[in-house]
C-alpha cells in the first residue's frame, strides 16, 4: 500500500510540473534580451532574426564566427566550407596542420601519409623515431 502511495504522488508531481511546463511563455523580457543580444528569435518577437531570412543567414552569429575562424561550415551558412570542396580540402585547417606536422592523415586530406602506404610505412613518423 505504501509502495503505490509513492508512485501515485509521484505521478501527481509530475502531471502538475509537466502542465507547468506546458503554459511556460518563451516571450519574456529576458529571452527579448537574450534575442537582442545574441541575433536570435527564441523568444518569438524577432521574426526577421530567423534563421535564413535575408537579414539573418542559417546558424547564429556564434557558429558563424566560428565557421569564419576556422574555415568549417558548422552554422549552413558558408556551403562553399564544407569539407571536400575544392576550396576547402577535408578536415580543418587545424587537422591538415597537425597531418603536415606529424605525417598523419587525420583530416583525410593526405591519404598517401596513411599507414602503410609507399610513402609511409606503419606507424607515425614519432613512433618510428622512438623504436630506432
Amino acid at each position: 500500500m505504501l509502495r503505490q502511495r509513492e508512485i501515485f504522488s509521484a505521478i501527481a508531481v509530475s502531471a502538475l510540473l509537466l502542465g507547468l511546463a506546458a503554459c511556460d511563455n518563451t516571450n519574456t523580457a529576458a529571452t527579448r534580451a537574450v534575442d537582442r543580444t545574441a541575433g536570435t528569435n527564441t523568444s518569438g518577437a524577432y521574426p526577421t532574426q530567423s534563421d535564413g531570412t535575408r537579414a539573418n543567414p542559417a546558424g547564429t552569429e556564434a557558429t558563424r564566427a566560428l565557421d569564419r575562424a576556422a574555415g568549417t561550415n558548422t552554422s549552413g551558412a558558408y556551403p562553399r566550407q564544407s569539407d571536400g570542396r575544392p576550396s576547402n580540402p577535408p578536415g580543418t585547417e587545424a587537422t591538415r596542420a597537425l597531418d603536415r606536422a606529424a605525417g598523419t592523415n587525420t583530416s583525410g586530406a593526405y591519404p598517401m601519409q596513411s599507414d602503410g602506404m609507399p610513402g609511409n610505412p606503419p606507424g607515425t613518423a614519432a613512433e618510428r623515431a622512438i623504436n630506432r
